[in-house]
């Protein structure tokens, strides 16, 4: 029997990111994911206490609020789930139907957010809940529409599944000694690391800077942005090129 080839057998180096999964991307990682953990600080600290992106806590404290008889604060839990439910829809859909060719969907999602984000920093704290409609929104395209870095499934807004992922790596590497799995718990450490960072950024703007804060966000994701055009850019010269 012939021994099949590294590429069939899944060996061997991994090829290049290709012109489509530029956003799988280090860069790109980590300007997102610092957005995340920025995110999720305001949220909490600036806007009655609320998670953007942690829908499992916003789920606790609903659930926790209605057998308490406190509706109205349940009412402030449940519109940022179903604004995340929303945008998980809206970037599924969006991936479906879109037919432009000048940006990527993707990049898209990213311009949509820098908008959605910028108007949450004039929204004044009397309409919080309004304002995390749209940050809850806006997390949930992006986790939608970045799910992969360097291959390896990962969230950019929230931690257990990239806890989860980089332990079970990390269980392996100690049971078996294979160098790919330490490879892959780094990463996934590595990311929580980013998310954690963004978080302490969140919270110290949060202090100094109030309701506007959320503006280094949107910051961070036009420079994904760019990231993401230039690199599409180049990969599309080379190609011409050879």
């Amino acid at each position: 029997m012939q021994r099949k080839s590294s590429k069939e057998s899944g060996g061997g180096a991994k090829p290049p990111l290709s012109y489509s999964s530029k956003h799988e991307g280090i860069l790109v990682m980590i300007l997102i994911t610092l957005s995340g953990g920025l995110q999720d600080a305001y949220t909490y600290l600036i806007r009655d206490h609320v998670f953007a992106n942690a829908q499992t806590g916003n789920i606790v404290l609903l659930m926790v609020s209605l057998f308490d008889g406190n509706f109205q604060k349940a009412g402030s839990y449940l519109i940022p789930i179903l604004s995340f439910a929303l945008g998980i829809a809206a970037a599924h859909t969006l991936s479906m139907k879109w037919k432009c060719r000048l940006l990527s969907w993707r990049q898209f999602i990213i311009l949509l957010e820098f908008l959605l984000l910028i108007a949450v920093g004039f929204i004044p704290l009397s309409l919080s809940q309004y304002a995390n409609a749209l940050v809850s929104f806006s997390c949930a395209m992006q986790v939608q529409s970045f799910r992969r870095f360097h291959g390896r499934a990962y969230a950019s807004t929230m931690c257990i599944g990239n806890l989860r992922s980089g332990m079970e790596s990390l269980s392996i590497y100690c049971n078996t000694k294979n160098k790919e799995a330490i490879i892959d718990a780094l990463h996934y450490f590595g990311v929580i690391l980013t998310f954690g960072i963004g978080a302490g950024i969140g919270g110290v703007l949060s202090s100094a800077c109030g309701v506007q804060a959320i503006w280094a966000s949107p910051l961070l994701l036009i420079i994904a942005f760019i990231v993401m055009k230039e690199t599409g850019n180049s990969a599309k010269h080379s190609q011409m090129a050879g």
